[in-house]
């Protein structure tokens, strides 16, 4: 019995198909990013589970749009953004991830209003380089209730 691959909700498949916004994967990320100039990768979730992914998918090329094409746009699966993800950091899914010549710039996480989402994409295409955020893990709670352990 062949299983077949679960198929990708239609608004996801129209980023490549009709807006000519390639999926990247683990192997062609670094090269799409790396490439001159300003680029966002759209790191989906599962439609199912974080339906914003789906307004974002319909946000993505109207923003690339209404900003003449200042940036180049790319977008992740659930399963490869899930594994790029540590690399920048952000709280919220999903989100848009700016990235310069290969540099992280910063990210646009959640639902926003539209407004922000422009205002927000012109001061990261302004803005230079940085570190992304770390990712902080929240300290277990038990860790203090044990006998013995440190207060420090």
């Amino acid at each position: 019995m062949t299983v077949a691959a679960p198929s990708r909700h239609p608004l996801l498949e129209r980023l490549s198909s009709q807006h000519g916004f390639p999926e990247l994967d683990l192997a062609s990320f670094d090269d799409f990013v790396a490439a001159p100039g300003h680029a966002i990768v759209f790191f989906s979730d599962d439609p199912l589970r974080q339906r914003e992914t789906l307004d974002l998918a319909v946000i993505l090329p109207e923003l690339h749009r209404g900003l003449g094409g200042a940036f180049r746009a790319a977008w992740l699966a659930p399963d490869t953004a899930k594994a790029l993800y540590p690399r920048f950091g952000f709280r919220r899914w999903p989100a848009f991830v700016m990235l310069r010549g290969g540099a992280y710039v910063g990210v646009i996480d959640g639902i926003r209003d539209w407004d922000e989402y422009v205002r927000e994409t012109e001061r990261l295409i302004a803005s230079a380089p940085s570190e992304p955020p770390a990712i902080v893990l929240p300290a277990r709670a038990d860790a203090a209730a044990r006998p013995g352990a440190s207060r420090g």
